[in-house]
């Protein structure tokens, strides 16, 4: 007897291919990745606008913003963050295949992390950006004043002071803020993300 398909429905949605034709653009993760304070959420939301006026449709998830919502109920423990990014990396999943480009800010600490990141999106719809901005600039920073807690020991398992931070190897791009302004940084992910998303 043949198998049934206990998930019909997926034969019956419009296919990624429609979504993108009616949209006329290509769906894209961007991946940001770097320390709090490096410029990830301020790059993101200027690309955001920059995109908008080419007119790519684009959408930003945040990690804030998650942490919020989606993802109120976890905690920041190994499992917690993994799971974390695997539902976020999920979402960006059913985004990138509506056809929208994705832009995904989050600390994402280790290559594990990305990498299953990648894995669940897909290598093609994936675009990992460095934002390697020096440790000692994200904590003279310090917007939200996490550093100052974490050197005080009022929060543990931070990442870059009590919790490591491994730089990816080969990443798509890679971007100092420290070293570039927020137009330049914009201007380059542009370059390489325009030939990508455009029909």
């Amino acid at each position: 007897m043949e198998e049934n398909n206990i998930y019909p429905i997926f034969s019956k949605m419009q296919s990624r291919s429609d979504k993108e034709r009616f949209l006329g653009q290509k769906g894209l993760t961007l991946w940001f990745t770097g320390l709090s304070g490096s410029g990830k959420s301020t790059v993101a939301v200027a690309l955001e606008q920059a995109l908008s006026g080419e007119g790519i449709f684009c959408r930003i998830i945040d990690g804030d913003n998650v942490r919020c919502g989606l993802n109120s109920g976890l905690g920041f423990s190994p499992q917690d963050r993994k799971e974390n990014i695997r539902r976020v990396a999920e979402v960006c999943r059913l985004f990138t295949q509506t056809g929208i480009v994705t832009l995904a800010t989050f600390i994402s600490p280790t290559r594990e992390l990305r990498e299953m990141a990648r894995e669940i999106i897909g290598a093609d719809d994936f675009m990992e950006i460095f934002i390697s901005t020096p440790l000692e600039e994200c904590e003279k920073r310090d917007v939200k004043g996490l550093y100052a807690k974490a050197r005080r020991g009022e929060i543990s398992e931070f990442t870059g002071i009590s919790a490591p931070f491994e730089a990816p190897v080969s990443p798509d791009m890679s971007i100092d803020t420290s070293r570039l302004g927020v137009e330049e940084c914009v201007e380059r992910i542009l370059d390489a993300v325009i030939p990508k998303v455009k029909i």
